[in-house]
């Protein structure tokens, strides 16, 4: 990797976190001129950057004048929606999958996934142990389409599924109503009934968005 584009990947990393940390406020109009002189970087990297971020969607980019944030809200509505078109087409996938191996071997990691979950909600790193494996829950369903492109989506997704997911936890008992919905998807798929796995995990991904959390 050249300077620039070392530059280019330090500048998005930085911009992306100040945007979902809330430290840039969306309705403002940011200086590309102002944010790289602060970044200590030429205008070069961090165009670049803001071009990556425009197509991520986290900024509007507004030609000579400057770039503003999107609403933090828009953004995490449509990050949700896009990990249920995901996540809802592993499901049917599953559904549709006649290699029995491969179907136990998610079933399988689900229920090992499942256990650390329990045992995450009575460590001593609570909730941020419990954060950990509800992404590693989800990570273990993404990876069965063996598709790289929903992979490489979700992994751009982590920052605002955190967010999500530490937002939700701050609700007294939601960590372990988390884990009863993880394990009726789980207890669902065994018993075959992949519509209603479907539906419940639909449930639990919008589960955010329908308690106003974001």
């Amino acid at each position: 990797m050249n300077e620039t584009s070392s530059l280019q990947s330090q500048a998005y990393h930085t911009i992306k976190e100040l945007i979902l940390s809330k430290s840039l406020e969306s309705g403002v109009l940011y200086s590309e001129t102002k944010l790289a002189m602060e970044l200590g970087i030429s205008r070069t990297p961090l165009r670049e950057a803001l071009q990556c971020l425009s197509q991520d969607g986290y900024i509007t980019i507004m030609p000579s004048r400057g770039f503003q944030i999107r609403s933090h809200k828009e953004t995490m509505t449509e990050s949700i929606e896009a990990r249920c078109a995901i996540e809802g087409f592993c499901i049917h996938l599953f559904a549709s999958c006649e290699d029995e191996a491969r179907r136990q071997t998610l079933l399988d990691d689900m229920k090992e996934s499942l256990n650390r979950q329990k045992a995450a909600l009575t460590s001593k790193r609570f909730p941020e142990s419990f954060t950990e494996e509800d992404h590693q829950f989800h990570m273990i369903l993404v990876h069965f389409a063996r598709n790289n492109e929903f992979n490489h989506l979700f992994q751009r997704l982590l920052y605002t599924i955190h967010l999500t997911t530490s937002g939700a936890l701050t609700i007294t008992g939601r960590a372990e109503t988390t884990y009863e919905e993880h394990a009726q998807v789980y207890q669902l798929l065994i018993n075959g009934d992949t519509d209603q796995a479907y539906h419940t995990l639909i449930r639990h991904l919008m589960m955010p968005l329908k308690m106003n959390l974001i």
